[in-house]
C-alpha cells in the first residue's frame, strides 16, 4: 500500500491533490493528513490525525502516527504556504514556508519516503532579495539535501482559484493573471496563472506513476502536461 504524507492538506492546493487522490481508483494506497483542526471528511484511503505540528516535537509527532497505525510512509508531498501578512511577520513566515515544510520532510524520510513532491514559485531563488521568493528557493535547496532519491519541485506562477479565506489583494492578482498570462510566450510562459486543481492534478500524476530518481523542476507547460496525462 504506498502511503502518501501531505502537509497542508486544507490549503488552495492540498485540498484539491486529497481530493483527487482519495477519488482516484488508480492511486491504491493511502493519505495521511496532519491537521490542527479535523478536515471533517471521513475516507477509507484517508487518515487525519489532529496535530498543531508548530508546538510539539518530532517524538510526539511520531507517536501520533504509531497511534494511527502508521509505520512507513512512501512519498511526502508538501502543499504548504502561506504569506507574510497571514504569518505576522518575516520570521514566522520562515517557520512555516521553511522550517514546518523540511519538518515534515525529515520525518518522511526517516519512515521510508522514497519521493518528496514540493509546491514552491516561478522565480524561486535562494539569493533573490525578495523574501518569498528567497524562503522559497532556500527550502528548494534545502530539501535537495535530504537525501531523498527523487524530488519533483513544482513551480506555479499566479495561483488561481477560491480561497476560504478573504484574500483582496490575491483575488486582483488572480484577475490580472487571466489577463497576461495568454500574451507569455517562450520562456515566459512559466510566468502565467495556472489553476490550483492544474497543480494539484501534476502532483496527483507524479505521485502516481512516480519515475526515475533525480531531481526535477516542473513550470507551467509541464505542469499541464502532467494533469492532462491523468
Amino acid at each position: 500500500m504506498h502511503t502518501v504524507l501531505l502537509a497542508g492538506a486544507t490549503g488552495l492546493i492540498g485540498i484539491e491533490l486529497l481530493g483527487r487522490l482519495l477519488r482516484d481508483d488508480a492511486f491504491d494506497g493511502r493519505v495521511v493528513a496532519p491537521t490542527r483542526r479535523a478536515i471533517g471528511l471521513k475516507h477509507p484511503k484517508l487518515l487525519n490525525p489532529v496535530i498543531d505540528a508548530m508546538q510539539v516535537g518530532d517524538l510526539d509527532l511520531r507517536e501520533k502516527f504509531v497511534q494511527i497505525g502508521v509505520d512507513a510512509i512512501d512519498t511526502y508531498a508538501s502543499c504548504l504556504g502561506s504569506t507574510m501578512r497571514k504569518a505576522g511577520s518575516r520570521e514566522a513566515f520562515h517557520r512555516i514556508d521553511h522550517g514546518l515544510v523540511l519538518r515534515w520532510a525529515r520525518i518522511a524520510r526517516s519512515l521510508g519516503a522514497r519521493q518528496a513532491l514540493l509546491v514552491s514559485s516561478v522565480g524561486a531563488d535562494p539569493s533573490s532579495r525578495a523574501v518569498y521568493l528567497h524562503v522559497k528557493g532556500e527550502v528548494e535547496r534545502d530539501l535537495a539535501g535530504l537525501d531523498y532519491p527523487r524530488v519533483d519541485i513544482l513551480r506555479p506562477g499566479q495561483l488561481l482559484g477560491d480561497r476560504e479565506e478573504s484574500r483582496p489583494l490575491e483575488r486582483l492578482a488572480q484577475l490580472a493573471a487571466r489577463f497576461y498570462s495568454p500574451w507569455l510566450k517562450g520562456e515566459l510562459s512559466r510566468y502565467r496563472g495556472i489553476e490550483a486543481g492544474t497543480v494539484a492534478a501534476a502532483m496527483a500524476t507524479l505521485i502516481r506513476e512516480h519515475g526515475a530518481a533525480g531531481h526535477h523542476v516542473h513550470h507551467h507547460d509541464e505542469m499541464r502536461a502532467l494533469a492532462a496525462s491523468r
